[in-house]
């Protein structure tokens, strides 16, 4: 909490104002039971001590989690204004970061009770703050990196052929939690066709030999997040499924050799894009390079052109490149990486050549 108040602090804002959703379970372990209308709100300032503004009838959850016992608590009861509750511990005038996951509700009411103050989204103005992972954070997510992993590793041994999108899904999850995941985000399977479409959600689609299927999946491990994707094909591929795979695998091993302190995230992103558009499927490269990872499977540093922040050491992030041929397949290709003193480690390790699987 004294790193964020001093970050705010560097970047000429008065505190951070810390909602309900993952800055407030980072920084507090205290996750309400229902994010309701209910204002709860952290204020992390340098003129006073943090301080958490609840619901009276949440008081006994919020004193329950750990790192609530570096705050002072202050409640209010139904009935009463929440946002005089909170504008009694700030100051009006003042510059404050709000966490990105903020009611507009609950927004709209602090500028109402604060009328000259000015309040900004802290991925703006702090993209930095859950950027750089500590040693126990790290540890955390190589374990769900490595839980990731054996599960693709036992995947492979699962029927693909004849079974519909949806129950390789299943295995995917019931493996995830085999492996210690107390939650499961996605399991991604998008065979043939649905594998041009990054986002797809596992269907009724039966996966028939011949098939290129992209595989991705992840969730959370002691709080933090896993993310892989694989590309297998069922049965012996065709040439022109090979043929991509290979450039996909080629510009995400170029992607994570440019990952070093110092590089700008634009530039891992330039570096897997290069080799794509080289062999022709610039076009075919549809999203980002990566995005970071921490409490949530979405965060900053975003690996993407236009992005000049420069990588530190402890950041997490993904790699994974992709081409997608629409009507036809797609292949993409994922690492968790962390950029280390003098360059960058995998936190998933299985092959990433082109994989069969029956």
């Amino acid at each position: 909490m004294a790193r964020v108040v001093a970050d705010a602090g560097a970047a000429g804002l008065d505190g951070v104002l810390v909602t309900p959703g993952p800055d407030l379970v980072w920084l507090t372990g205290y996750q309400p039971t229902a994010i309701t209308e209910r204002l709860t709100l952290l204020a992390l300032t340098a003129d006073r001590e943090p301080t958490l503004v609840v619901p009276r009838l949440e008081r006994p959850d919020a004193e329950g989690a750990a790192g609530t016992a570096a705050t002072a608590v202050v409640d209010w009861v139904d009935g009463a204004d929440p946002y005089a509750a909170a504008s009694a511990v700030l100051r009006d005038g003042a510059r404050y970061a709000v966490s990105d996951s903020a009611w507009a509700l609950h927004l709209l009411g602090l500028q109402a009770a604060l009328p000259g103050t000015g309040f900004y989204a802290v991925t703006d103005r702090l993209p930095m703050l859950r950027a750089v992972k500590d040693p126990d954070e790290l540890a955390r997510l190589a374990a769900a990196g490595a839980a990731a992993d054996a599960t693709y590793e036992q995947i492979l041994h699962v029927p693909f052929a004849g079974r519909r999108e949806t129950d390789v899904a299943a295995d995917l999850a019931d493996l995830l939690r085999e492996h210690g995941h107390e939650q499961v985000d996605f399991t991604v399977v998008g065979s043939g066709p649905n594998g041009a479409n990054p986002h797809h959600e596992a269907g009724t689609r039966v996966i028939e030999d011949g098939d290129c299927v992209v595989l991705d999946f992840g969730g959370l491990l002691a709080g933090y997040g896993s993310d892989t994707s694989r590309t297998v094909s069922v049965g012996e591929p065709g040439a022109e499924v090979s043929q991509v795979h290979e450039v996909v695998r080629l510009a995400q091993q170029a992607g994570v050799d440019a990952v070093r302190p110092g590089v700008a995230c634009q530039d891992v992103d330039r570096a897997a894009r290069a080799v794509i558009a080289d062999a022709g499927y610039g076009e075919r490269f549809i999203h980002r390079t990566g995005h970071g990872i921490g409490v949530t499977t979405h965060e900053p540093p975003y690996v993407v052109e236009g992005e000049e922040l420069p990588l530190v050491p402890g950041m997490c992030f993904s790699v994974e490149p992709g081409v997608y041929l629409p009507g036809r397949f797609g292949v993409r290709i994922e690492d968790i990486v962390t950029v280390t003193a003098d360059g960058v480690r995998r936190l998933n390790t299985t092959s990433r050549e082109l994989r069969v699987v029956g």
